[in-house]
Formats: structure tokens, C-alpha cells, sequence
């Protein structure tokens, strides 16, 4: 179980964050409603730190940032405003994330490799190559 959980509560999460994107009112600047989004991601990961370490000194553990956490902040934000405009302009649920999904895995089989030095197999080359074609069929 200690395996799967983090990929199960990954589906559910993802699944609520499309339908959340996809219903996001077209009149609103996706900005400003971000800043509500991540106030309530704010007010969440709190209350989850201060449940999960009782006692614990939250700016004691600032002090342990390092660039990590401030990019992450900024790639979470293209990830928003990129998954709110992909639905704005028409994409539809079930096709976006599939297209986006798959040249993501490509980039990161790239990064993977160059960055980390993971391996490059012929099975991952053929799975996206599948992928690929999988995407033509998607889209026809």
C-alpha cells in the first residue's frame, strides 16, 4: 500500500484539478483566481505541517529553503495558467492532458537522461513512439 497511495491520491487530485480548470469561469482573469487557489494550497499545506509536526518551528524549517522551493512555486503557476487557457481556447478534457501528458514524458526521458544519467532503453523509446501514434489517433 505504501507504494500506491501517492500515485492513487496523484489520480484523484489530477482528476479534480481538470475538472477544476475546465470549469473555471471564462470571464475571469485566471490570475486572480489563482490567487485565491494558492491561498487555499497555503492555508492546506499549513494546517497539514503543523498537524503532522506538532511542536515543530515552521520558520526553523524556512531556514532549510533552498531555489527549489521559489521555482517550484513559478513552474506551479505555468502549470495553472497553461492548464486554464488549454481549456479556454478549446481544448477538451479528454484529449489536452493526454496531448500534454505525452510530450511531457519525452521531455523528461530527455532530462532523465542528460540530467540524472537514468537509463534510455528501447522499451522506453517504443513505448513513446506508441505513445505517438497513440496521440495520432487521438486526434484524428
Amino acid at each position: 500500500m505504501n507504494l500506491y497511495w501517492p500515485i492513487a491520491l496523484i489520480v484523484v487530485s489530477n482528476t479534480i484539478y481538470h475538472i477544476c480548470a475546465k470549469s473555471t469561469p471564462e470571464s475571469i482573469n485566471p490570475f486572480a483566481s489563482l490567487t485565491v487557489t494558492y491561498g487555499v494550497a497555503a492555508l492546506c499545506a499549513a494546517i497539514a505541517y503543523f498537524a503532522s509536526n506538532p511542536g515543530k518551528n515552521i520558520l526553523q524549517e524556512y531556514s532549510q529553503l533552498n531555489w527549489t522551493a521559489f521555482i517550484f512555486g513559478i513552474s506551479l503557476l505555468g502549470l495553472e495558467v497553461g492548464s486554464i487557457y488549454m481549456y479556454k481556447v478549446g481544448w477538451n478534457i479528454n484529449t489536452g492532458y493526454i496531448l500534454q501528458s505525452v510530450f511531457l514524458a519525452v521531455a523528461l526521458l530527455v532530462v532523465g537522461f542528460f540530467l540524472y544519467h537514468e537509463a534510455l532503453t528501447m522499451n522506453k523509446v517504443l513505448g513513446i513512439a506508441i505513445c505517438m501514434v497513440g496521440l495520432y489517433f487521438l486526434n484524428k
